[in-house]
């Protein structure tokens, strides 16, 4: 009897911590069976009204920010390449930072905003450039979408450390991740692309 009191109070707990708050910023990893675009990628994901928006942290492009404004000296400033932040407005620019850049931006956790107007960037990167992450793109989720995603496994969730933004070892940071939040959760299988 006491065994059986003590799995149900694990399984009520498991349920308890599986049930996460989507009302604040958090940090998504790709379960390991989740195939598709977002196949181990570690996403920031926060609240916008009543969707949710986020940027792949893990995917680091080629691209420099040089090469993409050639007629903008203070581009080639920018030291680290442009990342792909997910598939909507993948021609959009968007800057993740460390402070207020003023008018433009968006808060997003903490001393953590995100702007994608052009003379917010422009400022950025006149002035702080390496003070950034640079995103092309961005990934979106419509009302309760997120949510169901979690709940079907595709997801570890994690509180949003903002210092996780600007990892400079962003290729490791899924297999990190993923072993150490995979640890106690059930392992979900032949999860197909969201």
């Amino acid at each position: 009897m006491k065994r059986t009191l003590a799995l149900i109070a694990l399984l009520v707990a498991a349920c308890v911590c599986r049930a996460e708050d989507l009302t604040r910023p958090l940090l998504l990893v790709a379960s390991p069976a989740l195939q598709g675009a977002y196949s181990h990628t570690a996403l920031l994901v926060f609240p916008m009204k009543d969707q949710h928006a986020g940027f792949i942290l893990n995917r680091s492009t080629d691209v420099k920010m040089a090469s993409v404004f050639p007629d903008h000296p203070p581009s080639a400033k920018v030291a680290e390449p442009i990342y792909f932040g997910g598939p909507e407005m993948m021609d959009s620019l968007f800057a993740l930072v460390r402070k207020d850049p003023g008018p433009g931006s968006v808060r997003v956790l903490g001393d953590l905003f995100v702007t994608a107007e052009s003379d917010c960037i422009d400022r950025i990167i006149e002035t702080t450039p390496n003070d950034a992450r640079y995103f092309a793109g961005f990934v979106g989720w419509k009302p309760g979408e997120l949510a169901k995603e979690i709940e079907s496994g595709y997801w570890y969730v994690e509180e949003m450390d903002p210092s996780q933004a600007f990892r400079k070892d962003a290729g490791a940071m899924w297999d990190e991740l993923v072993q150490r939040l995979g640890n106690g959760y059930p392992r979900p299988t032949n999860l197909h692309g969201v």
